[in-house]
């Protein structure tokens, strides 16, 4: 039996004994469950096993690891380590008093493997918290979609459908609000945040106060002050409507030779999900009437608003629009058969919240004075990043086309041969802002691909960065450790930029909007930076770890 050498015994030893008994088992789980791990293997099956240590004291899960299950025992004792050493959540490292396991084989495996740490085995014949969880989560995965009302379903859906060909978050990011004033139903304004731009979460957030929505932004801002349970205290006491699309199918694969964007693509199927949130009640996912009511004609007017002004919205600046609009009242026992709705944008508002957003963002990223400054604000929300090569023919033209910003990389010969190139594709207004932004900062002197950590979920990215001649470090996109077809575009990378003794390029790119999202045009590419390929070491930067997360998801 493998036992573990003396450096690991020594470091373990060290930590510090909590008077604690932590449950550990390996269970079967099914391929619903498996899915929600985002699991699979080769073949397309979905299979495998999870092994789950957790501090019966506390009632907290310190480590959890998803495995195949032909996977041996040794499985158990990494996810141990990695929950002594590295904690899940907010919990600190140590050891615990005693270890309990229901299984026969584990209960000898971990006497043999940890025969020289500091820590009582028992074999037990029942683990209560560890079935708790896991019958928590069977039942999760067994409930099926609450119903919406069943008057309003066909509506709701029919709307929803409607936001999602109207694609708002192509041209609203989720600081720039639309208020929506009913005026029915208890309700008098919805505030409207967008999410999508970031190519995260699709959906709508409806507050039923601005004060509400700046609380929640707040919040989120200074969430390096706060822990992941306080982050969800605060999602859970918004007061808002929200509409939310679940992805269930990813876009196509793409050839890695041809263009393969980076993931912002739009996804084609999806499942609407409705519910609401409320500090007294927390997030509830069943509508009453006037609550369906009342997303059925707010969605009908946003729809109306956006057929008409989204060629406006797709300026650079939030510009100030509104209109009314008369539409059906869902509700036909009510004696009026239309509600009177106005739509307006809010850019005084938006100038507030971008304003406190990078107020505080240039706080958080104060850099000691040894430290490299890293930047997100470059690259614009919404953008699609697409790694491929250009041919010498292509870098012939965009070398020698009078409209397109040429950047050549100082005391370097242009290089003949197949071109690794990063293509940054947004809107024309955004694409000359970034264009503009990367001339003052002297061009792009270098490409890397450094490692992070995301501290809250556990995640671990390959970092994709570009060096300004400034000596500022840039975020162009975050590529994860776990994800096949990350991890095979990256090793693609690497094999162009070998092949072409390191050389590469950054493109900059109109027409994100359009048809062409995802597959610019030549002759919507506005700007080529040539550059070199670079490794973390050669630009003395160490791996990062996420300090304030921007999303705004439950778990953030």
């Amino acid at each position: 039996m493998t036992a573990l050498n003396s450096l690991t015994i020594r470091r373990l030893n060290h930590l510090p004994k909590h008077p604690s008994v932590w449950e550990g088992d390996r269970r079967q789980i099914g391929a619903d469950l498996l899915q929600k791990f985002d699991t699979e293997d080769e073949t397309g099956e979905t299979k495998g096993d999870c092994i789950l240590w957790v501090d019966g004291t506390q009632g907290v899960v310190r480590g959890i690891n998803i495995v195949p299950d032909e996977a041996g025992h040794e499985a158990v004792v990494r996810t141990l380590l990695q929950a002594m050493e590295s904690p899940q959540g907010a919990a600190e490292a140590g050891r615990p008093q005693k270890l309990v396991v229901r299984d026969r084989e584990i209960h000898f495996f971990l006497r043999g493997a940890l025969q020289e740490v500091d820590i009582e085995i028992e074999y037990v014949p029942v683990l209560p918290l560890i079935d708790e969880i896991f019958n928590g989560l069977m039942q999760q995965v067994g409930q099926t979609q609450p119903k919406l009302p069943g008057a309003y379903a066909d509506r709701l859906m029919e709307k929803a459908s409607q936001l999602w060909q109207d694609a708002p978050w192509n041209v609203l990011n989720e600081q720039e609000i639309l208020a929506v004033e009913v005026n029915r139903w208890d309700v008098a304004t919805l505030y409207v945040s967008v999410l999508g731009m970031a190519g995260v979460e699709y959906g709508v957030l409806l507050y039923r106060s601005l004060e509400s929505l700046r609380q929640f932004r707040q919040r989120v801002l200074a969430s390096a002050d706060q822990s992941p349970k306080q982050l969800q205290q605060a999602f859970l006491e918004q007061d808002c409507l929200f509409l939310n699309f679940e992805l269930i199918e990813e876009p196509p694969d793409l050839e890695l030779t041809e263009l393969t964007p980076f993931s912002h693509i739009q996804p084609t199927a999806i499942q609407p999900e409705f519910g609401s949130l409320h500090p007294l009640e927390g997030l509830r996912v069943a509508l009453a009437d006037e609550e369906a009511a009342t997303f059925i004609v707010a969605l009908e007017a946003m729809h109306r608003f956006f057929d008409r002004h989204y060629d406006k919205l797709e300026t650079s600046q939030f510009p100030a629009i509104e209109g009314r609009y008369r539409v059906p009242n869902p509700i036909p026992e009510q004696k009026s058969s239309l509600v009177s709705l106005k739509v307006k944008t809010l850019p005084d508002v938006a100038e507030v919240l971008i304003n406190e957003t990078e107020a505080m963002s240039t706080e958080a990223i104060a850099s000691p004075p040894d430290f490299p400054v890293l930047r997100d604000d470059y690259v614009p929300e919404g953008a699609v990043v697409i790694l491929r090569t250009f041919s010498d023919t292509w870098q012939e033209y965009l070398r020698k086309d009078y409209k397109i910003y040429h950047h050549p990389l100082e005391d370097a010969a242009p290089f003949q041969d197949q071109l690794p190139v990063i293509i940054i594709q947004t809107s024309r207004p955004k694409a000359g802002k970034l264009i503009e932004q990367l001339k003052q900062a002297k061009g792009i002197k270098a490409v890397c691909f450094n490692q992070g950590t995301d501290p809250f979920s556990g995640d671990r990215y390959d970092l994709g960065l570009f060096q300004t001649g400034d000596g500022e470090f840039h975020l162009f996109g975050e590529f994860l450790s776990s994800d096949r077809k990350d991890q095979k575009l990256l090793k693609q990378w690497q094999k162009w930029q070998q092949q072409a003794h390191g050389n590469c390029g950054i493109v900059v790119a109109g027409g994100v909007t359009g048809a062409s999202r995802g597959k610019p045009q030549l002759n919507q590419i506005m700007a080529f930076f040539e550059s070199q390929g670079r490794s973390p070491e050669d630009l003395n930067l160490m791996p990062l770890q996420l300090q304030m997360a921007m999303d705004w998801e439950s778990d953030f």
